[in-house]
């Protein structure tokens, strides 16, 4: 059974940092796209990171480039993601998510079957 759980989320100030973790279990990391959407009230999900392509690099949305990281440690199976220069706009509940295959190029939260549960993250100013 495939399971995803996120910790790390929380209260942070503007400017300020948080690091998101992802533990992962029940499938193969080598063989799936994972990586982290985020949802605010009555918005759609918005995917936000990705470890999708196998062969390239790291997607980030235009809205947390250059301010938040992706990573994955095989060893530990768990994914990161380290967010800095936080904005209000940030706050939201951030999910990890998984799938099977490469997911280059793809955003749409339907695409990916696996979710965790979400984690809430809130910055003030």
């Amino acid at each position: 059974e495939v399971q995803l759980v996120e910790s790390g989320g929380g209260l942070a100030q503007t400017g300020g940092s948080l690091r998101l973790s992802c533990a992962a279990s029940g499938f193969n990391f080598d063989d799936y796209a994972i990586g982290w959407f985020r949802q605010v009230p009555g918005k759609e999900r918005e995917e936000i990171s990705c470890l999708c392509s196998f062969d390239g690099g790291p997607y980030y949305a235009d809205s947390v480039k250059g301010r938040f990281t992706i990573s994955k440690d095989n060893a530990k199976n768990t994914v990161s993601l380290q967010m800095n220069s936080l904005k209000s706009e940030d706050t939201a509940v951030y999910y990890c998510v998984a799938d099977l295959g490469s997911h280059f190029g793809v955003t749409v939260a339907a695409a990916f079957h696996f979710w965790g549960q979400g984690t809430q993250v809130t910055v003030s100013s």
